[in-house]
């Protein structure tokens, strides 16, 4: 993985963010393989973690690459992200298309789509409990805390109910 593409990925994000007059702040940290982790670091409840699934919805005759964000304390329903995206399956993208569509490596992911074959969902459980949202900003070390708000006017992501409890 090019240090330098996830480097991209996170000026491209504060870039925007910055563009859009978000509130949002940066948070060094030391990478960690577990959301529960992450969250400790970054002093924030797991559920305001916005975990970023790549997924591909496929059957009737599409196959769409969907980015569904979703509370990171929730497990995803991937089933009914394809039937409401009018497909009939959905899988986890491969570690490949997760590369070429995000520049990111899994984990690392933020829930922002910079690619125009990537559609944006996103679980309305994201929205409403907490002012903020936690996220890895396109590498394991770095996180931004961005306002709920911010994050659903500037990403606008389509909202489909597909989280459920662990």
């Amino acid at each position: 993985m090019d240090v330098n593409m996830s480097e991209k990925t996170f000026e491209k994000l504060t870039a925007l963010l910055t563009e859009n007059r978000a509130s949002f702040r940066v948070i060094e940290h030391p990478r960690a393989g577990k959301s529960e982790e992450v969250a400790k670091m970054r002093g924030t409840e797991l559920g305001q973690g916005a975990k970023a699934l790549l997924c591909v919805v496929k059957g009737n005759g599409i196959k769409q690459h969907v980015l569904a964000i979703l509370p990171a304390n929730k497990k995803a329903d991937l089933q009914k992200i394809a039937l409401a995206l009018g497909g009939t399956r959905a899988s986890l993208a491969s570690p490949a298309e997760v590369h070429e569509l995000t520049d990111c490596v899994f984990g690392a992911i933020p829930p922002f789509s910079f690619h125009e074959k990537l559609k944006l969902v996103a679980d309305p459980g994201l929205f409403g409990i907490y002012e903020e949202l936690a996220f890895n900003a396109g590498t394991l070390e770095r996180s931004l805390l961005l306002n709920t708000q911010d994050y659903q006017r500037i990403a606008n992501p389509q909202l489909i109910e597909f989280a459920t409890e662990n």
